[in-house]
């Protein structure tokens, strides 16, 4: 079986081999290799770096990403079978070519590009999550003082009313007593100040110059 290594470049080559009547399995194994040394390493299955897997309805397949300069051995056998050497070849790929290079030098900077905005994404959302929440916390702590300012005035308010209230009652009682330090005998007069209600009915002072007449006239009279 003598199988052929056609367009070779700096990282594919074609291999092309006959059909094997004798092979009964339903795929044949491309096995390749870099670097081979025929003295050190022997055509066994373990020693091949590489295997792809090809139907045998095909006769040909395109080996890729292979290094530039480099030697490669490369052999095609059924699928459970150890190749021999007429069914290995050894060739070289050639140097990259201008256009492969610029391909790749694309590829690196579209991924290092997508690399840099999936992080540049990553941080404007963690920046917007922060600012998010600490405009939230400060809302809350707004709303927080707004509520506890309400409260304190609404307290403050009903101890003045109370101030206020005491504060006449105290002047009223104050007024009381003053009127009762003028007038130590008038009680009832205290009582017409606290109630201006009992002072519409006329009150008879009592006097003691009044009540007892003088004796000596009547005396006289008698006489």
């Amino acid at each position: 079986m003598g199988i052929t290594v056609q367009n070779i470049t700096g990282n594919t080559a074609m291999v092309i081999w006959p059909k094997m009547a004798s092979c009964t399995d339903s795929f044949y194994s491309v096995m390749y290799h870099p670097n081979w040394n025929r003295n050190l390493s022997s055509y066994s299955r373990k020693n091949f770096q590489k295997e792809e897997r090809v139907p045998t309805s095909r006769s040909s397949f395109v080996v890729e990403n292979l290094t530039p300069l480099t030697t490669y051995i490369m052999c095609v056998t059924c699928q459970s079978a150890n190749p021999s050497s007429d069914q290995c070849r050894v060739f070289n790929t050639l140097e990259q070519d201008p256009a492969s290079k610029s391909n790749t030098k694309k590829e690196l900077a579209l991924g290092i590009w997508l690399t840099s905005s999936v992080l540049l994404l990553i941080i404007a959302a963690i920046l917007l999550y922060g600012c998010l929440h600490l405009y939230c916390r400060r809302r809350r702590e707004h709303l927080q003082g707004q509520n506890e300012t309400s409260e304190q005035d609404h307290g403050k308010a009903w101890p003045k009313s109370v101030v206020s209230t005491s504060g006449e009652l105290g002047r009223q009682s104050q007024m009381v007593q003053d009127s009762e330090e003028k007038h130590p005998g008038g009680i009832q007069l205290a009582t017409i100040i606290e109630n201006p209600s009992a002072s519409k009915e006329p009150i008879m002072p009592k006097s003691k110059s009044w009540q007892q007449a003088p004796t000596t006239g009547q005396c006289s009279a008698v006489n």
